[in-house]
C-alpha cells in the first residue's frame, strides 16, 4: 500500500484482540476465525499488535507471528501492525519486518515519558529515520493510556516535517476540537492525512462530522462502527445516530477501565469468532456479576435491533 492510499483511508480499520488458548498460547485457529469475521463485517482494514491486542504481552517472535497470520488471511485487506516499544531498536526490527511481510503501514504510540512538544515531535522524527522513508507510519494519540499530551501544533508540526506519517489514530477524550483543528490547517495548506478514531466508538458519530474518515478501534460489534461510518458518509446522520444509539449501552460497558478487553473477548467468544476469552496473565477476570451484566445487556441490545429492522 502506498502512503497516497493510507493518507486518504476511510471506514474501518478494527483494532484486532489477540486470540489465547486456555493455557495463554497463541490461538491461531482462532486468529484466522476472527480476520474471517472482521472482513465479513464489513471492515475496510485491520490493525493488530495495538494496547487492546495485548502486544506488551507477546515477545517480538510471537508478534511476528501474529502479524503473518494476520496479513495471510488478510488477503487483499490492508494491515496496520503495531509496533510500539521503549527503544527505537524493536521498533525498527519488527517495523520492517511487518512491511517485508506485506503490511500496510505501522503504528506508533509515544512512550509516556514525553512531555513536551519539542519531545514528542522529535521522537517521531527519530522514529521515521529509523524505519526509513518508504514505512508509512499511524500515530497513535492516545493521552487517556499513555499520559502524553499532545497538542494540536505539535500535531500539525509533525504532520508538515515528518513525511511517514500517513494517518492519526486520534483517541483524545475530549478531543473533538484537536479533529477540527487539524482538518482547518489542512484546508489552509497542510499536507492532508487520514483521521481514523479510536475510544471503542463512543464518539464516532460526532468525530466524523468533525471530519474524520472512520474509526481504527476495536468493538466486539464492528458491524455497529461499519454501519455508522457508512450512513455518516451518506450524509444519513439520524439513521446513524440510531444504529450508534441501539448498540450504545454495549458499548458503554465495554469501554469500562481495565475489564474492557476481557468484556469485548467474552463477548467475541459467545458470538463464536474466537474460541476462548483468555486475557494473558497478567489480566482481570470476569466476575459472576460481571457475565450476568452482559447477558443482560445482549438480550436488551438485540430487542433494540429488531426494533430497527
Amino acid at each position: 500500500m502506498s502512503f497516497q492510499t493510507l493518507n486518504t483511508a476511510t471506514g474501518v480499520y478494527v483494532i484486532a484482540v489477540t486470540p489465547f488458548l486456555p493455557d495463554g498460547a497463541l490461538d491461531l485457529a482462532s486468529t484466522d476465525r476472527m480476520v474471517d469475521f472482521y472482513a465479513e463485517a464489513g471492515a475496510t482494514g485491520l490493525t493488530v499488535l495495538g494496547m487492546m491486542g495485548e502486544a506488551q504481552k507477546l515477545t517480538q517472535s510471537e508478534s511476528v507471528t501474529v502479524a503473518r497470520r494476520v496479513i495471510e488471511r488478510a488477503g487483499a485487506l490492508p494491515v496496520v501492525v503495531g509496533v510500539s516499544a521503549p527503544g527505537l531498536a524493536a521498533v525498527r526490527e519488527l517495523g520492517l519486518q511487518s512491511m517485508e511481510m506485506g503490511a500496510a503501514g505501522v503504528m506508533i504510540t509515544p512512550p509516556s515519558a514525553l512531555r513536551t512538544d519539542e519531545q514528542i515531535i522529535g521522537y517521531y522524527r527519530q522514529a521515521a529515520e529509523a524505519l526509513g522513508p518508504d514505512v508509512p507510519v499511524v500515530l497513535q494519540d492516545f493521552p487517556l493510556a499513555t499520559g502524553v499530551q499532545m497538542s494540536t501544533a505539535a500535531l500539525c508540526r509533525i504532520v508538515q516535517e515528518v513525511p511517514s506519517i500517513a494517518m492519526l489514530k486520534h483517541e483524545d477524550w475530549p478531543g473533538l476540537g484537536k479533529i477540527s483543528g487539524l482538518r482547518r490547517a489542512e484546508a489552509e495548506g497542510q499536507r492532508r492525512i487520514s483521521v481514523l478514531t479510536g475510544n471503542g466508538g463512543m464518539f464516532l458519530p460526532e468525530e466524523m462530522a468533525r471530519g474524520a474518515d472512520g474509526a481504527m478501534t476495536g468493538f466486539s460489534y464492528p458491524e455497529m462502527m461499519v454501519g455508522v461510518e457508512r450512513l455518516m458518509r451518506r450524509g444519513d446522520t439520524a439513521a446513524a445516530q440510531d444504529l450508534f444509539d441501539a448498540y450504545l449501552p454495549f458499548a458503554r460497558y465495554e469501554q469500562q477501565p481495565g475489564l474492557g478487553l476481557a468484556i469485548r473477548k467474552e463477548a467475541l467468544a459467545r458470538r463464536g469468532v474466537i474460541a476462548h476469552p483468555t486475557l494473558r496473565k497478567p489480566g482481570p477476570a470476569l466476575s459472576a456479576a460481571d457475565l450476568q451484566d452482559i447477558d443482560r445487556l445482549i438480550a436488551r441490545q438485540d430487542a433494540r435491533l429488531a426494533e430497527l429492522a
